[in-house]
């Protein structure tokens, strides 16, 4: 796509806003825009975080400390998603792509989980992101924008993830709503991106929901986890699927990549597949990136 489509560099002068952008796939994502000449606003709950984020921005030469704005707010805070746009165009004028990305991981058994964790993923993973998006719809339709929404779905997404069933059911929950959203807008020039990426290096396994809203368990990932793909890698390829406006982007390594494929076209051949791959054993091995499925 990138060498027969549009360049990531045909971004360049648009603002995007980045929720969930002081770590992972964010952060890798403003680096790669800022030196596109993307202007960026940047938002999460980490102040500091975010500060070091735009230092680094700014340090890439093509954006000017002005062109990189801090935003920091908790995306469940549903009070502040309109004072933060006005925030936003206030700095900027203007709004061109808004990039869901904020959100929380889980472990668990089906069977033990509290419905308060259920509750919790979903104010993080869907709710937030939602009204974040209607609010920032509206400003696109009053100004007749052609606005484009990226959000950052899973593996999880398209793959019902045995032992972390609020995790993967807030993720489809987010591609029915976002689909809804496509195909009310798409005639408007609006566009939706959903992005399902499979294990890369990030911190979202640094505080990890259980089964209870009260533990949570530190998962740091390490290089020697070196089946899961590079932020950078991440980033790239989905900022190639940003720049060329595509509906979905599936975005991992083989074999799980076939999985996905299995998953959309047979899905009753993966069903049957799912016990043995799903096994304790090997459901850790892959979430972990210390081998394929």
């Amino acid at each position: 796509m990138q060498l027969f489509g549009h360049s990531v560099n045909d971004l360049n002068g648009k603002v995007c806003w980045i929720t969930g952008a002081s770590s992972g796939i964010g952060e890798s994502l403003a680096y790669l825009l800022a030196t596109n000449g993307v202007k960026l606003v940047l938002s999460g709950t980490n102040h500091q975080r975010l500060q070091h984020v735009k230092t680094q921005c700014v340090s890439f030469g093509q954006l000017d400390d002005k062109d990189v704005l801090i935003v920091c707010f908790d995306i469940k805070d549903h009070e502040k998603h309109q004072q933060c746009l006005e925030q936003v165009l206030a700095h900027f004028k203007r709004l061109d792509i808004l990039v869901s990305n904020a959100g929380r991981s889980q472990r668990a058994a089906f069977q033990d989980i509290e419905i308060s964790v259920d509750k919790e993923i979903f104010d993080i993973n869907v709710f937030g992101l939602i009204g974040l998006a209607r609010v920032v719809l509206k400003y696109f339709l009053e100004q007749q924008i052609k606005g484009q929404f990226v959000v950052t779905s899973s593996a999880a997404g398209k793959i019902g993830a045995p032992q972390s069933s609020s995790y993967t059911g807030s993720k489809h929950a987010l591609h029915g709503y976002f689909e809804c959203l496509r195909n009310e807008v798409q005639s408007l020039g609006m566009c939706v991106t959903v992005v399902c990426p499979g294990p890369v290096h990030s911190r979202i396994l640094e505080s990890l929901y259980t089964d209870r809203i009260d533990v949570k368990v530190n998962n740091e990932t390490n290089h020697k986890n070196r089946h899961r793909m590079e932020t950078s890698r991440c980033a790239y390829l989905m900022a190639v699927g940003v720049a060329n406006r595509l509906d979905e982007l599936w975005i991992c390594r083989q074999p799980l990549l076939s999985l996905y494929y299995l998953t959309q076209y047979a899905p009753t051949i993966t069903r049957r597949l799912m016990p043995r791959l799903a096994s304790p054993e090997r459901l850790y091995s892959v979430r972990e990136g210390v081998k394929q499925v």
